[in-house]
C-alpha cells in the first residue's frame, strides 16, 4: 500500500500547522495618517521574523504596535509618524524622503502597512521623485515606482549578519524551518522507494513526469500541466 506522500499529509494539517500561537502579532503601520509620536518600549525575538521587532507604544493612546527594528534603534528612542525629520526610524512618505536614502518596510500601495524590505538587514534606497511618483532600489537592483504617499522606515533592518553565520548543524536548519512550519529536510522523489512516491523505484523516475491539472495529491508531482518540455531552442 505504502504511505501517503509528504504533501498528501501537510496538505491535510494537524502538526503540520505553522505554530502562529508564538508568533507576537502582526507587524504594520497604524492606519491614522496624522502626525503621531511613538517610544520604543521593547525590542523582541518574534518566531515568525528573520528581524528583531521593535514595541512601540503610540502617544496618547492605549496601543501598542509592532514594527521591524531599525539598525542602531535603542530602547526609550522617539518615533515620528508621517512627519519629522529624517532620522533612523521615523516612518514617513516617500515624496518626503530625499534621493540616496535607504528605507525599508514599504509600502506597496498607500495604507497597507508595508511590504517591501522587511527581512534582516535588507533596505531600498530612493532614487528620484518625479508627479506624484518614486523610484526606488530593491535589494535585488531592480527598480520599482511607487505613489509618493506610501509610507517607509528610515534605515535598514536590524540583524543583518544573520545570512553570514552557518548553521553548522542539521538540527539547528530542523529546528529553524520547524519554527516556521518549513519543510526539511527536503527529499527528492527519485530517491525514495517506489511505494513512497510516483518517481520512487529503480526506474528513476520510469514514467513521464509531466502530468495534468486535474489528478489527485497523490499523482500531482513533477511538472504539472507543462506547457511544453525539453530544452528551450536558442533564439
Amino acid at each position: 500500500m505504502g504511505k501517503r506522500l509528504i504533501q498528501q499529509r501537510r496538505g491535510r494539517g494537524g502538526r503540520y500547522k505553522a505554530p502562529s500561537h508564538r508568533y507576537l502579532g502582526k507587524v504594520s503601520y497604524i492606519r491614522n495618517r496624522e502626525p503621531t509620536k511613538g517610544r520604543v518600549i521593547d525590542i523582541k525575538h518574534d518566531p515568525a521574523r528573520s528581524a528583531p521587532v521593535a514595541v512601540i507604544a503610540l502617544e496618547n493612546t492605549q496601543r501598542n504596535i509592532l514594527l521591524p527594528a531599525a539598525e542602531g534603534m535603542m530602547l526609550g528612542q522617539e518615533i515620528m509618524f508621517n512627519h519629522g525629520n529624517v532620522s533612523i526610524g521615523n516612518v514617513l512618505p516617500l515624496k518626503d524622503i530625499p534621493e540616496g536614502t535607504q528605507i525599508y518596510n514599504i509600502e506597496i500601495n498607500p495604507g497597507d502597512g508595508g511590504k517591501l524590505c522587511r527581512s534582516s538587514g535588507g533596505f531600498a534606497i530612493v532614487v528620484g521623485h518625479e508627479k506624484g511618483k518614486t523610484t526606488i532600489r530593491l535589494p535585488s537592483r531592480k527598480f520599482k515606482i511607487l505613489k509618493s504617499t506610501c509610507r517607509a522606515t528610515i534605515g535598514k533592518v536590524a540583524g543583518s549578519g544573520r545570512v553570514e553565520q552557518p548553521f553548522v548543524k542539521a538540527g539547528k536548519k530542523f529546528y529553524a524551518a520547524k519554527a516556521r512550519n518549513k519543510l526539511y529536510p527536503v527529499v527528492s522523489g527519485v530517491a525514495m522507494n517506489a511505494v513512497d512516491h510516483p518517481f520512487g523505484g529503480s526506474a528513476k523516475p520510469g514514467k513521464h513526469k509531466t502530468v495534468k491539472r486535474d489528478v489527485p495529491p497523490g499523482k500531482k508531482v513533477g511538472s504539472i500541466a507543462a506547457r511544453r518540455t525539453g530544452k528551450g531552442k536558442k533564439k
